[in-house]
């Protein structure tokens, strides 16, 4: 719960607060003289009866009833201190900056969980512990620099480390990135970035809040409400950009199953991004150029015009931009011409329009123009100019400030002689204009935000599964892997197409099962979980001779229960799969089977619910996309069918949480039909 005394407080005690401003206690309060925090400020200090001008108590006794208190001491004394202004100072807020909690040792995590205990019984809000504080208008709770000016239409920044945070500050102040509110979650005790995302969503107000959100996340602990509320955001008008960092591969979990694989949480998080509509970055300067492109308006289109006077720089631009989905499409016609004869000979306006190294503002003021109101196959603008030195540039940087308030098509600045034309870049800063240093790094952040689609929609379907079915299934099943009776209960619960099957375990069943599925057949072994490495899988049988001596072979490898017959069908393999994926639920992971998904991972991940539209739209971004619309004679798949099986897999799921993992691979797809030939789930029930 985040309370006014947090966000608004009207009065502050600094605990362990001093003169000593290399130190947190003493920054802090310096920080917070110097922000002209309106209330009344105290210190906490045994040792002075003033620090820094400030009235300071000796006595805890004597100290004033505060709203909220910054504790700055060893994490020992923590809890008292705690537990002391709450019941006698009315104290329900608090910034813990002191380290030494759970993220140092066991004993730690007691002093924390103590405090958060404490702060929840009187429905207080805490920051931290481990934290540099919070940075907003009311008040600047932060012991770091720098201090940036803040802005109410500058970024909301929520991070979960607090010398990232400076970084990030650090790179993008100097590049004119404004921030709004900062805040350093620390541990994230009671409050972490998810519930500073609640309290901005919950009272969200688009004429004065910024509309803007950068977070960074070191766990996602709560995914259900990042998911709820940076969709709410974005759907109010927000853009919201994150770093999810601790992605490698160390951190996935060893599974017995191709989904499970694949389903490290790395791959959950951007299925969830993707879900609210987030656009993940990779790092801070990745999150610097695309906060800073959402500082311009939003890009309706995908068509750039590239203004330049500079070659090179435009040739890897156009580079990024075509890599990454967008165009930089020819421009030509009367307009075109007509614009050509206002620069100097030898400039080109064939995109990227290049005025040369001579080009002068009043003619960058010319292509501007041109651009924005008689080339309308053009949807934004990207100016790339820089200098050798040889004379300044103000009025060409004064030109394109006025231009980028003024164009109905954003405008994004490349500025890159950050150093030739220190001055100007800076002036250029001052006047309000946010830049990028860097052609291939804008390109890369508008490619990433062109490619972000907006929140998924509610689930609605008309689809219908049989729910009693199900739930008779799975309360009659053990943990573990069901058996093959089951799994086609299931399939056929859900509606799945799957291919006829008969299971033997003895050579006196099989023949009579043979005549009922038909030749040619497949044969499978049940009971090992990869059947194909231990010789468990025979293809194309013909005959009855080859049936019997295939049932004898197979029935001796260890572990086997019993022999698995269907019909030897062709088709595309295609791959669908669930995995539970901790708090995250259950994630759909689907795509080509075979090598696809076993060496190129070319695979799609979605989080239930989902739609089928929001799973055609997957399907299209998958790699090998082409063959699933049929190349080089083969036939297609019927992609319909393809979703409609994975919209199924989400409603079963849905009705069966136990299932924690579930393999359909492969699907054999053709233009008629999609059909389940192998099918694998894992039960566990103890944890629903």
């Amino acid at each position: 719960m985040i309370t006014k005394e947090l966000t608004h407080p009207k009065s502050i005690v600094v605990v362990g607060g001093s003169d000593d401003i290399t130190k947190p206690g003493g920054k802090i309060l310096k920080n917070i003289i110097d922000g002209k925090f309106l209330g009344d400020l105290f210190v906490l200090n045994p040792k002075a009866d003033e620090v820094q001008g400030i009235p300071s108590f000796r006595d805890p006794s004597k100290l004033p009833n505060v709203d909220l208190a910054i504790i700055a001491i060893a994490a020992k004394y923590t809890p008292e201190t705690v537990e002391y202004l709450t019941q006698n100072k009315g104290t329900l807020a608090f910034i813990i900056l002191s380290a030494g909690f759970s993220e140092e040792s066991e004993e730690g995590k007691v002093l924390e969980d103590r405090v958060v205990a404490v702060i929840n019984k009187v429905g207080g809000s805490l920051i931290g512990p481990n934290c540099v504080g919070i940075l907003t208008p009311q008040h600047h709770s932060i012991f770091t620099r720098p201090i940036p000016k803040l802005n109410p239409k500058g970024c909301d920044f929520i991070s979960g480390s607090g010398a990232t945070a400076c970084f990030i500050m650090e790179a993008g102040i100097p590049k004119g990135l404004q921030f709004a509110n900062v805040y350093s979650v620390g541990n994230s005790a009671q409050l972490g970035v998810e519930e500073i995302l609640m309290h901005l969503d919950e009272n969200f107000n688009p004429d004065t809040d910024s509309m803007v959100k950068l977070l960074y996340l070191e766990n996602i602990d709560k995914p259900q409400m990042l998911l709820k509320h940076a969709s709410s955001l974005i759907r109010k008008g927000c853009r919201i950009a994150a770093v999810k960092a601790g992605a490698s591969e160390a951190g996935s979990r060893a599974a017995s199953s191709h989904t499970g694989a694949l389903a490290s949480s790395d791959v959950a998080v951007d299925a969830l991004f993707k879900k609210a509509g987030i656009v993940r970055c990779y790092g801070r300067e990745d999150l610097i150029s695309v906060a800073s492109v959402f500082m311009y308006p939003e890009l309706k289109g995908k068509n750039i015009a590239i203004i330049t006077h500079a070659g090179g720089p435009a040739v890897m631009l156009t580079d990024t931009l075509s890599n990454g989905g967008l165009a930089v499409p020819h421009i030509e016609g009367p307009d075109a011409e007509e614009l050509k004869e206002q620069l100097f000979p030898g400039s080109s306006i064939a995109n990227p329009i290049d005025f040369l190294a001579t080009g002068t503002a009043e003619q960058l003021g010319f292509i501007i123009d041109y651009v924005d109101a008689k080339f309308d196959n053009i949807d934004a603008m990207v100016v790339i100019f820089g200098t050798p030195g040889l004379f300044d540039i103000y009025d060409v940087y004064e030109l394109l400030s006025h231009k980028i308030l003024n164009s109905k098509k954003p405008i994004y600045p490349v500025l890159p002689s950050v150093l030739t034309a220190k001055m100007e870049v800076e002036a250029f800063v001052d006047n309000g204009g946010v830049y990028f240093p860097d052609e291939v790094t804008l390109g890369n952040a508008l490619a990433r935000i062109y490619s972000t689609s907006p929140p998924a929609e509610d689930f609605k379907t008309d689809i219908d599964i049989d729910n009693v079915t199900i739930r008779e299934i799975i309360d009659n099943c053990d943990n573990g892997y069901i058996n093959p009776d089951a799994i086609q209960g299931l399939l056929d619960a859900a509606g799945i197409s799957r291919a006829v099957e008969m299971v033997v375990s003895s050579s006196d069943e099989v023949e009579a099962a043979a005549t009922k599925v038909g030749f040619p057949l497949v044969m499978k072994v049940v009971g090992p979980v990869h059947k194909s490495d231990v010789g468990g899988v025979t293809l194309n049988i013909m005959n009855m001779e080859t049936v019997v001596s295939e049932m004898n072979r197979m029935m001796k490898i260890d572990d086997a229960t019993s022999i698995l017959l269907q019909p030897m069908l062709s088709g595309t393999e295609l791959f669908a799969g669930v995995k539970k994926e901790g708090k995250f639920g259950h994630m759909l992971l689907f795509g080509l089977g075979g090598i696809f998904i076993e060496v190129l991972k070319d695979v799609r991940a979605v989080l239930v619910p989902v739609n089928k539209s929001d799973v055609l739209s997957e399907i299209k971004k998958l790699k090998s996309y082409k063959i699933i619309q049929g190349v080089r004679g083969m036939d297609a798949v019927d992609e319909q069918q393809f979703a409609d099986i994975i919209v199924r897999l989400s409603m079963l799921v849905q009705v069966a949480p136990e299932i924690e993992e579930m393999d359909l691979n492969p699907l054999l797809g053709n233009k008629n039909t999609v059909t389940a030939v192998d099918a694998r789930i894992r039960v566990v029930k103890d944890k629903c």
